[in-house]
């Protein structure tokens, strides 16, 4: 919406990571060197840690994006594996058929194709996200994959990305041996405030902007507090306050367009950010009312005669933050009418697709979604934009005991088809999908106890 208004060619506050904004700043241009030479040169495993949007994933997609061709990236999205399930993904992502073997074969599968890249000169590397959130006993087989090695190389390299209740599930007595194998561990620190000037615009020449800082200092200082540091609420923050200036055809962002961000995010805060909360929330009204008003002035005068605001102290919800360039793209019409309860119906629709397909079949699992109905709302919106809603499904699941939605993306008869459409998403969306089965997505349903999530 606001792209030719500030001269723009993309979003520059996407949330969706995107390689081309990576911001080296604030030591992550230093963890990523110390990344790419421990994942080349190391034998033992790595860990990666940071807050909730710190910009783990961002260093996870820059590391794949560095690393030598001669080194092979595979994913592990998926943090509901069971211990069972795990080897199967690995080799899944390496494009092996491993449908009927035994969990023993596998592993020798597996060995057997590791050796013969060593035998060209490759090295594999696993990357696994989320991993906070898997089954004990799942980090522990991952840990056991590291001992796949010949006389003198380790055969996959391991990286472990997560949130910091990693660190907690590795203290624990149980965990010791895995600990011991971690030979390198980085933590992601949140943005320094001092560094936020620097950060924001340079998310704004990154995506094609030109002129003088757009951001007053005020505006700056409300968004270094918010955000405490966490770089997803920043971009989220700095998206909505671009929008509230659009609507108000004014170029310069003050702190009263970020605090009518802040009224729409609905951000939780730490104990020591309460008493700014409190200061926000009394303007909040103010700024929800003025938000209204200039966004009053931009609707077609057709519609102005016949919808009256019906109170100007209502708050105006600011659309999702900005997704990646093809969906800014897209004409708003694109999502369908009754968007509101768009994840209830998606679930039902899902539901009976689920139960329709043959065990056999492959899909692919895209994301894990919140259960908040805002927020899967507006995750599915941004992934109807980019591949089309007929082709996206979703499965109730639940990680580290906490409900979360699935979300995988179409069907497929033969592995090899499943493997050509995750290596096209991969390319044109910056997707790392994982290969799952039906009997997977039925048994993990199962297996969490998550049948009663389907809705009435």
């Amino acid at each position: 919406m606001y792209l030719a208004h500030y001269g723009l060619n993309l979003p520059p506050f996407g949330i969706t990571p995107n390689p081309d904004f990576f911001y080296s700043g604030n030591q992550r241009g230093e963890i990523l060197d110390a990344l790419l030479y421990a994942v080349t040169h190391g034998e033992g495993i790595v860990k990666v840690t940071g807050e909730v949007g710190s910009g783990k994933t961002m260093l996870c997609r820059m590391l794949e994006r560095a690393l030598p061709d001669n080194v092979v990236p595979i994913y592990l999205v998926n943090p509901t594996l069971s211990r069972e399930e795990v080897g199967y993904a690995i080799a899944g992502e390496l494009g092996l058929d491993a449908a009927g073997r035994r969990a023993d074969e596998v592993i020798r599968l597996l060995q057997n194709d590791l050796i013969a890249k060593h035998v060209e000169g490759k090295q594999v590397v696993l990357l696994v996200e989320e991993a906070q959130a898997m089954p004990l006993e799942t980090l522990e087989e991952i840990r056991l994959f590291s001992n796949l090695e010949t006389s003198h190389h380790k055969l996959l390299q391991i990286v472990l990305f997560g949130q910091p209740e990693l660190d907690e599930s590795l203290n624990l007595p149980r965990m010791r041996q895995l600990k011991e194998r971690i030979t390198h561990s980085f933590k992601v620190p949140p943005l320094a405030p001092t560094l936020l000037p620097e950060f924001l615009m340079f998310r704004m020449r990154a995506a094609g902007y030109r002129g003088p800082n757009v951001f007053t200092q005020g505006a700056m200082a409300l968004i270094a507090s918010v955000s405490e540091g966490i770089v997803r609420r920043v971009s989220i923050l700095a998206d909505k306050a671009l929008l509230a200036a659009f609507a108000e055809n004014t170029h310069s962002i003050t702190a009263k367009h970020v605090k009518a961000a802040i009224l729409d995010s609905q951000f939780t805060y730490s104990a020591g950010k309460r008493r700014k909360r409190k200061l926000i929330a009394g303007v909040a009204i103010g700024a929800a009312a003025l938000l209204g008003a200039v966004l009053w002035t931009l609707l077609p005068r057709t519609n102005a005669a016949r919808a009256p605001v019906s109170s100007v102290a209502a708050p105006v919800p600011l659309p999702p933050a900005a997704a990646p360039a093809i969906a800014v793209q897209a004409p708003v019409a694109a999502v369908p009418a009754a968007a509101a309860d768009l994840p209830e119906r998606q679930l039902q629709q899902s539901r009976a697709w689920l139960q329709q397909q043959a065990p056999t079949r492959f899909t692919l699992q895209i994301a894990l979604a919140d259960t908040d109905p805002r927020k899967l709302d507006r995750q599915l919106r941004k992934l109807h934009e980019e591949v089309g809603l007929s082709n996206l499904h979703v499965y109730p699941t639940k990680v580290a005991g906490e409900a979360r939605f699935g979300i995988v993306y179409a069907s497929f008869a033969a592995r090899a088809e499943a493997l050509a459409m995750k290596q096209q998403l991969a390319q044109e969306w910056g997707y790392q999908p994982q290969l799952r089965t039906i009997a997977g997505l039925r048994e993990e349903i199962r297996r969490t106890d998550s049948d009663t999530m389907w809705p009435k």
